[in-house]
């Protein structure tokens, strides 16, 4: 079972990244990841979103050449709002939750 505080700080990892998309989570991830593997965790999930969503941006940016990219710009906000809020959701409840779809670039 997985404390309060670190549940917590997990889900303010989420949270305040809609306000400071790198720097929030990243200072909550630095201070809290030694003392927490769920913290940790939850902080490198988090950091492989952001990487992943800035690569479909991308993608989609160069899409735009040949028209699709303009929905796919217009979907991917939606997907990571959800992906995002879930996974907050599933810290709240002291779940290690694997958002689907994303690159696992700093590994867990």
């Amino acid at each position: 079972m997985v404390n309060t505080e670190d549940r917590i700080i997990a889900v303010l990892i989420y949270g305040i990244s809609y306000f400071t998309a790198l720097i929030g989570p990243i200072i909550l991830w630095l201070l809290f990841r030694n003392r927490s593997e769920f913290v940790d965790f939850h902080g490198k999930q988090y950091l492989n979103i952001l990487i992943s969503f800035t690569l479909y941006t991308f993608v989609g940016l160069v899409l735009m050449l040949v028209g699709i990219g303009f929905i796919i710009l217009w979907i991917l906000p939606i997907i990571s709002l959800v992906m995002v809020v879930v996974a907050a959701i599933k810290a709240f409840y002291g779940e290690y939750y694997r958002v689907p779809g994303i690159f696992r670039l700093i590994r867990q």
